[in-house]
């Protein structure tokens, strides 16, 4: 083989056995479908540790302070699942009647195809309870009252 036809027949074999090889690693690399969670301190919040569980492992953890006001994370979903049931648990401490409160809040619920979705950690009745809403579409987040047995802190 001329030296001409020799090169060119090497670049062409490198091509091939590279193309697949590209190929496969564009697949793996794709991400799974994931979600977006924002919690953001309310203003007579002094500071925030919340904590999101999926199907009982935890996922995500929120700390606000006067320092940092709001966080949004991203949260994949588990592989093959697009509905999971969720848990949102937290200590929140607000200023009541000039007066400091530390309240543990949590609350459970479901996510119905929350891929692609925008949600947000919400506390309502004097943040007693704390869960998940898309103000888009709330279909995306059901929320059942009462505390989620995941946010139970051990006895010892």
């Amino acid at each position: 083989m001329k030296p001409k036809r020799a090169f060119l027949y090497s670049a062409l074999l490198l091509g091939c056995t590279l193309n697949p090889v590209h190929a496969q690693s564009e697949l793996s690399t794709e991400l799974p479908p994931s979600f977006t969670v924002t919690d953001e301190r309310a203003p007579e919040e002094i500071s925030e540790v919340s904590r999101l569980y999926l199907d009982g492992n935890l996922v995500a953890t929120f700390r606000l302070g006067l320092s940092k006001a709001h966080e949004t994370q991203t949260i994949p979903l588990p592989v093959g699942r697009f509905d999971v049931d969720y848990a949102l648990c937290g200590e929140i401490t607000i200023v009541h009647n000039g007066h400091q409160e530390t309240h543990q809040v949590s609350s459970e619920g479901q996510l119905h195809h929350p891929e692609g979705h925008s949600l947000d950690a919400v506390g309502t009745n004097n943040f007693t309870d704390f869960f998940l809403v898309d103000y888009d579409d709330a279909a995306v987040a059901t929320h059942r009252h009462g505390r989620a047995a995941v946010c139970a802190t051990p006895n010892t």
